[in-house]
């Protein structure tokens, strides 16, 4: 636990996608630091679940991030908390070949992946600026950084974030609000399981995960938890020819299945 992490990022955190697997992982490192945290997902009772295993405050917010409204819902349920932290961390993740999708699936993981973080940004940062002190987690993945298929709009959607986070770091330097991205490989979520026949060498648990995103937040732009995912992150974007990654991307991606 940081010296001081409550006071840096409290007194209230806001969890995007927090009904499971990383969004929970982080709800309970959060609430070990002493934060009250709003949760915000579309499903109730597992939001109420967690709610009630949690040893702080918390506000539930069952709502679909993916759209003004529920973005909304956020907004209205956070009026008078002081929130010092964001991790903008739903996501969604079509499944299949690009051409036989339904454009409304990709339509979704762009509304979610990427309006998502951005919206909570522009609703959430400038507080913190004001206030001189925060912080904004943007997840981001390792499918991100070449093209991935089967799961194209998804990966697009995760550059997105990680150069949003990145930009969003430098530009607030010297303000006392801290913006991370976590760059996450296979991390074993429900999500996950229900996708892919078997895990992928190297797959961190959430609470792997979420423990690096902290510990690394104010130390940088960026983190890669596990030590095999940096080494693949490494040799997918700075060693091999962009041809070669994605063909290894789309190897490692053979037996995903829409869940």
């Amino acid at each position: 636990m940081k010296p001081g992490f409550a006071d840096r990022y409290g007194p209230w955190a806001l969890v995007a996608g927090a009904s499971e697997g990383l969004g929970a992982a982080f709800a309970h490192r959060l609430a070990e630091h002493g934060l009250h945290l709003v949760l915000a997902a579309r499903r109730a009772e597992p939001l109420a679940e967690l709610a009630a295993a949690l040893p702080t405050k918390t506000v539930t917010v069952s709502a679909d991030l993916s759209t003004v409204e529920g973005l909304d819902a956020v907004t209205a349920a956070t009026a008078g908390l002081d929130i010092g932290l964001v991790v903008a961390n739903a996501a969604y993740s079509p499944i299949g070949r690009f051409v036989e999708m339904d454009p409304a699936l990709t339509r979704r993981a762009v509304d979610l992946n990427c309006r998502m973080p951005l919206e909570l940004a522009h609703r959430f940062l400038p507080p913190m600026v004001a206030r001189g002190r925060g912080g904004f987690v943007v997840m981001s993945s390792l499918a991100g950084m070449q093209g991935s298929p089967p799961i194209s709009a998804y990966a697009a959607t995760k550059a997105f974030g990680a150069i949003l986070g990145e930009g969003l770091w430098a530009e607030l330097r010297g303000t006392g609000v801290d913006v991370l991205t976590c760059v996450a490989g296979a991390v074993a979520t429900p999500n996950l399981a229900g996708a892919k026949a078997r895990p992928a060498p190297g797959t961190q648990t959430p609470d792997q995960v979420a423990r690096a995103a902290l510990r690394g937040l104010g130390r940088g732009p960026r983190v890669v938890p596990g030590l095999g995912m940096r080494v693949s992150s490494a040799l997918m974007s700075r060693l091999l020819p962009r041809r070669t990654a994605i063909a290894v991307i789309a190897r490692a991606s053979r037996d995903l299945t829409a869940p």
